[in-house]
């Protein structure tokens, strides 16, 4: 049993006891995590007559603690499965993370619009969301160390506000790694011909899941013609704003940053400086993809990979890509959702110690 117990006085230790415990917790479960079925319980006890309060986050059951793997670049991707057939061959591939897009649409073409799989300027699909999770949940209950993690891209505030009860129904069954993906500011380069989800109300929306990776990016303009770009200072200010404004670093909520291969590529040291300055109060990390034909450079692109380092990383893009990338990973890494779990774990943690935090 792994038992963590931190004793405060007073509000002028809140900052000390911060670091002290998510230092502890980062060290105890580096290289661990939880299997898929099971969660920790945390519990804050408060003595009588304001005395100190005590936290306790522990693990029931040692037998459900495995050792993992933490090479994110190793996890293989189903992407835009966004029909019934893409869906079938996710499902029975050996892929580790099926990603997919919603917009509102119509089911075959026909009646109301609702939350459908599709890209942009596509409105019509063989496939809903309620029909897209329930098969994926159905797959990963019969299929035990085989499961799917889930990736859902939402292309409008419209939709994902209009799928929020789908999600409901869904998010608090889901026993396996479920990201929220949205891009929610306009970023590189001189972007203008998509409009970012309003930060506010998907944020406002993602607070009631708690479990759920929030995978929020920056619109983007790229292509193989492209060279100069980045993502600059300004924009990773910006998305530190929005962060606090909405108060998502107070929550402790596990973020990726979905960035684009060949844009992150010239953007190093304003990426390290966002992920540093997240990781203060929520565990974090870059999700790296391209588009097929994109242009990257693969010499600075590997280079930010490394300075990461692989557990810190997630690796989207096509497979030419990143055979040149040459990480030395060998095929199918992560098949069982090691780093995935592992990952979602740590984040559970840091929104544990933050939740007992705001009682002090």
């Amino acid at each position: 049993m792994l038992l963590l117990r931190g004793l405060v006085g007073g509000s002028t230790k809140r900052a000390l006891w911060t670091s002290i415990l998510l230092l502890v917790l980062v060290a105890q479960i580096n290289g661990a995590a939880l299997n898929a079925s099971n969660y920790y319980q945390y519990q804050v006890v408060e003595k009588e007559h304001g005395g100190p309060a005590i936290v306790n986050i522990l693990l029931q059951d040692r037998d459900i603690m495995r050792t993992w793997g933490t090479n994110l670049t190793a996890i293989t991707w189903a992407h835009a499965v966004n029909s019934q057939q893409l869906l079938d061959e996710a499902l029975t591939g050996d892929i580790d993370f099926i990603e997919a897009d919603i917009v509102l649409g119509k089911l075959n073409g026909e009646g109301e619009d609702m939350p459908v799989m599709a890209h942009p300027p596509a409105i019509i699909s063989d496939l809903t969301l309620a029909e897209f999770l329930y098969q994926i949940m159905d797959f990963n209950r019969d299929h035990e160390g085989q499961e799917k993690g889930v990736k859902l891209d939402f292309k409008s505030i419209e939709v994902f506000e209009g799928s929020l009860d789908i999600l409901d129904e869904n998010i608090p069954n889901m026993t396996y790694p479920i990201w929220i993906n949205a891009d929610i500011l306009s970023g590189p380069v001189e972007q203008n011909k998509s409009v970012p989800v309003d930060p506010d109300r998907f944020f406002a929306g993602c607070m009631r899941y708690k479990q759920a990776v929030l995978s929020i990016g920056w619109t983007t303009n790229w292509g193989a013609d492209f060279r100069d770009g980045e993502y600059t200072e300004e924009q990773c200010e910006g998305m530190l704003e929005t962060l606090s404004a909405n108060n998502v670093l107070s929550t402790g909520q596990s973020i990726t940053f979905p960035v684009r291969a060949g844009i992150a590529a010239n953007s190093e040291e304003q990426l390290h400086q966002l992920v540093a300055a997240v990781n203060e109060t929520n565990e974090s990390s870059l999700t790296i993809w391209s588009s097929a034909g994109d242009y990257v450079d693969v010499a600075k692109l590997r280079k930010l990979i490394f300075g990461f380092g692989v557990e810190r990383v997630y690796l989207d893009v096509p497979e030419e890509l990143a055979s040149q990338l040459d990480l030395g990973n060998p095929g199918n890494g992560a098949s069982t959702l090691k780093s995935l779990f592992s990952f979602g774990f740590i984040s559970l943690c840091f929104w544990a110690v933050s939740s007992w935090l705001q009682r002090l």
